[in-house]
């Protein structure tokens, strides 16, 4: 573990209060990875007493895509209840607006007391379409998701040019372009670090980024230096905790090793508006670990 990568994992003093011990099996299939926890600390650890510094968070859908295809509009009345103000979509088989028609998604949306801020989509085809759709349904942002690691620098180059001009299709619909960061962006590549081509390389006013805390952690990257740098090029970000043994992965918020109580004080100070939890792995039912995460981030005070 680097000195920088530890500024922003919870401290040993942290991490006593309680033992954490972590299993991994397989669901089978292409199903994830599942973690346990013997600790029930975790949430105190990462919060304190007070108004909760970010009271507008949002969920990324994904988080529940075992359940919510079969019946979208009461999973997202269940995550509203839970408090989650905020939702993040994705292009799922039924699209991003789950079935639903633009203008019938916002109003749906209203009518729980949520913003559906942005979307992951492939926006390598039909970004007209995707970009108009999202436009009508009162999204703010379209965002590539992944784009996988690079064989060269010149190819990340590239793709610094490809989104550019999907920046500007999405302008022209009314709507913001972005791309979300794995941890291969985040690895140095022949002396320099993609993400920071991606940035150096990409006009602001067309491209915007979505900051994977999990993963600029995993990647042994230094967050706080890199908000600092690329202070108001990230509009959003995820909140992911990560457990990294014996591989990384996803678990409940509080449960893992990031101190986001320290973190997102930086990345709201860096420029980041936009505060949107993801998990991918879950210990239990997906719903207990969402509403876990929920009441984790309506403790969250920042340090």
């Amino acid at each position: 573990m680097t000195y920088n990568r530890r500024l922003f994992l919870k401290s040993a003093g942290a991490a006593a209060a309680g033992t954490l011990v972590f299993s991994i099996s397989s669901c089978g299939g292409s199903k994830d990875k599942t973690s346990e926890s013997a600790d029930s600390t975790g949430l105190a650890s990462a919060a304190t007493s007070g108004a909760p510094s970010i009271p507008d968070f949002g969920l990324q859908l994904y988080s529940v895509r075992d359940i919510i295809g079969a019946d979208p509009k009461g999973v997202l009345k269940q995550i509203a209840d839970l408090g989650y103000k905020k939702v993040e979509s994705y292009a799922g088989d039924k699209g991003f607006l789950w079935g639903m028609k633009p203008k019938e998604f916002k109003a749906y949306m209203d009518e729980l007391g949520m913003t559906i801020v942005s979307t992951h989509a492939d926006t390598t085809k039909d970004l007209e379409k995707t970009a108009a759709e999202a436009a009508e349904a009162g999204l703010s942002y379209v965002l590539q998701p992944y784009i996988g690691a690079q064989k060269t620098l010149d190819e990340w180059n590239k793709r610094a040019e490809e989104f550019n001009k999907r920046g500007e299709i999405c302008q022209k619909a009314g709507i913001k372009f972005g791309y979300h960061n794995h941890d291969y962006s985040f690895k140095v590549q022949d002396g320099k670090i993609p993400q920071e081509l991606l940035l150096d390389n990409t006009d602001k006013s067309l491209v915007h980024f979505e900051l994977d805390l999990m993963w600029i952690v995993a990647a042994g990257a230094d967050p706080v230096a890199h908000l600092k740098k690329y202070a108001g090029r990230y509009d959003l970000c995820h909140i992911k905790d990560l457990v990294s043994k014996p591989e990384h992965h996803s678990t409940d918020l509080g449960k893992g090793e990031i101190d986001f109580a320290s973190l997102l004080k930086v990345a709201s100070d860096s420029g980041i508006t936009q505060f949107i939890v993801e998990q991918e792995e879950y210990p239990g039912p997906v719903l207990t670990s969402i509403g876990n995460d929920a009441e984790y981030m309506k403790k969250l005070v920042f340090k």
